[in-house]
């Protein structure tokens, strides 16, 4: 029990950790490459590694559809196109600060998950939480801003991005939600079949984007200085954060897995500032923020996950017939 404890533990750590250096490591490619080609090189070359695992593990059969062709298409194109096409590229048009606030944005998955349920599912949260999701919105806030919330709302060129940057996190989201109507997968299965579909739709959009000239195919030499970047890309944030994410919370439970998105932003933060990224007071105090109100949150969940178990045992003892 112990040892399954630590390996999810190390599991889900290496993930958080992964996503949360996959920003700076974007960053310093997209002097070479464009977000779009960046996108399909990285999960063309996750999905063969995937679907090799996959007819590994669970063989052919493994790749049928069965009937769940549409709702995989659109989730996988939530996760693999929208995602990661929207993150980057918004991190891209933010430049240097897009480093720290699409790491932002990712640590905000849980609360923005909280608020799709309340509104969509009308999974209404408890008082406690909807305080600590305005608290990590502020947090937010203040990194995106760096305080000049005026000046912000005026600059176009800011707005922009940073909308793309929540619809990424938005449809990341919606794809983590999808697995729920995938029962009798395994999660490996859903990872490739998702991440083929919408690494495909991704493809088309590309090949689109360059015939009409939005995007050009990266040059032969800045192919070569993308390599490392890629190689990063897709061992640890791309195969070993997917499936060590989704191997560490089956081990862990979700809300035990949870507690390490902060190491998210912590390891974004820690890198830049290696690079010299001069941070602002905000962008520390937003950090903070979001982290205290991610760590309260769970700790007031288990609270209220103990309270009820003692009652329904105390309830039990007291149904017990003498």
């Amino acid at each position: 029990m112990k040892n399954k404890i630590l390996i999810g533990a190390l599991l889900c750590f290496i993930a958080a950790v992964s996503w949360g250096a996959m920003f700076p490591v974007a960053h310093s490619a997209f002097r070479f490459i464009d977000p779009f080609y960046f996108t399909i090189f990285r999960y063309g070359t996750v999905t063969i590694i995937l679907a090799g695992i996959l007819y590994w593990r669970e063989g052919r059969k493994a790749f049928r559809l069965e009937g769940k062709g549409l709702p995989l298409w659109f989730y996988g194109t939530m996760a693999f196109t929208v995602y990661n096409l929207f993150i980057f590229l918004g991190q891209d048009l933010l430049g240097q600060s897009g480093v720290m606030a699409a790491s932002i944005m990712e640590s905000l998955m849980p609360m923005i998950s909280i608020v799709i349920a309340w509104i969509f599912l009308k999974h209404r949260p408890l008082s406690f939480t909807l305080v600590c999701v305005l608290f990590s919105f502020a947090g937010a806030c203040f990194v995106i801003t760096k305080g000049d919330i005026q000046s912000f709302f005026r600059a176009a060129d800011s707005i922009i991005p940073v909308f793309l940057l929540l619809i990424a996190v938005i449809s990341w989201v919606i794809y983590t939600i999808g697995g729920s109507r995938f029962d009798g997968w395994s999660p490996l299965r859903y990872s490739t079949l998702s991440c083929l579909l919408g690494t495909l739709t991704a493809f088309i959009i590309t090949i689109g984007a360059t015939l009409f000239g939005v995007v050009s195919f990266p040059v032969k030499n800045d192919l070569v200085e993308v390599v490392p970047h890629l190689l990063f890309m897709i061992i640890f944030p791309g195969v070993i954060a997917l499936l060590g994410w989704n191997i560490g919370v089956s081990l862990l439970s979700p809300l035990n897995g949870l507690l390490f998105i902060n190491f998210v932003p912590v390891t974004t933060l820690f890198i830049s500032l290696i690079q010299g990224y001069a941070l602002t007071i905000f962008e520390t105090i937003g950090t903070i923020f979001i982290i205290s109100a991610l760590i309260s949150n769970n700790i007031f969940l288990r609270f209220v996950e103990k309270r009820k178990s003692n009652v329904q045992k105390s309830q039990t003892f007291q149904e017990r017939p003498l």
